[in-house]
């Protein structure tokens, strides 16, 4: 860690949330918010203007995916937190492979997130421990891009959720009985690194997998 306070950027368009940081920030001994910022343009000037040694900065900004800063922020010299509120091995990889130090859920603990930001500062690379595996798989080439390895039926049950089926509704179209329907739910989460169903076709439409 460095000898002197960590000099952090606050990257996020939501006032409330960085006002939230900003002030728990403050009340963290060794943290100094040197400046915040709301876009990926911003985040660029301001770390080339105050030298952060770490920025956090939020995935999804008005102008921008915030990881198409990373490596301009990371030549300034930055060690770059992204702050996401989908945690899943695709995002995790696209982190990593653009040089950022570590991913963190907008939900995790104030604690939790200034604790990430020591790490970071002090040379770790932080993601959550249930996606390490995904990451490093992804990295090294070892999996196949997302959503290559479903199946037929996974793919019409996609499909089907993205369009607002119901398990009933979508039993009914593929004529199966529904726990069935839940086991190929399950596969497509598990597949895809979702959590949810709305996680699930959030991610399916980002990658092109259903319109």
């Amino acid at each position: 860690m460095p000898p002197h306070p960590i000099r952090v950027l606050l990257v996020e368009d939501h006032d409330m949330v960085a006002e939230a940081i900003g002030l728990a920030f403050q009340h963290t001994a060794g943290l100094d918010v040197v400046a915040t910022a709301r876009s990926v343009a911003g985040a660029v000037a301001a770390t080339r203007e105050h030298r952060p040694d770490v920025v956090v900065l939020d995935r999804r900004l008005p102008d921008g995916d915030g990881t198409s800063a990373i490596g301009d922020l990371a030549a300034l010299g930055a060690r770059v937190l992204v702050l996401t509120g989908e945690a899943t091995a695709s995002v995790a990889a696209r982190v990593a492979e653009a040089g950022g130090a570590g991913l963190v859920l907008k939900s995790s603990r104030l604690e939790e997130l200034a604790d990430a930001v020591r790490r970071v500062a002090d040379g770790e690379a932080v993601f959550d421990g249930t996606l390490l595996n995904g990451v490093l798989n992804r990295l090294t080439g070892r999996v196949p891009p997302t959503g290559a390895s479903l199946t037929a039926r996974e793919r019409e049950t996609l499909a089907l959720l993205a369009d607002g089926a119901s398990t009933d509704e979508i039993a009914t179209r593929l004529g199966v009985a529904r726990n069935t329907v839940r086991n190929h739910v399950q596969r497509v989460l598990d597949k895809l690194g979702a959590r949810s169903k709305l996680e699930a076709v959030t991610i399916a439409r980002r990658e092109g997998l259903v319109d």
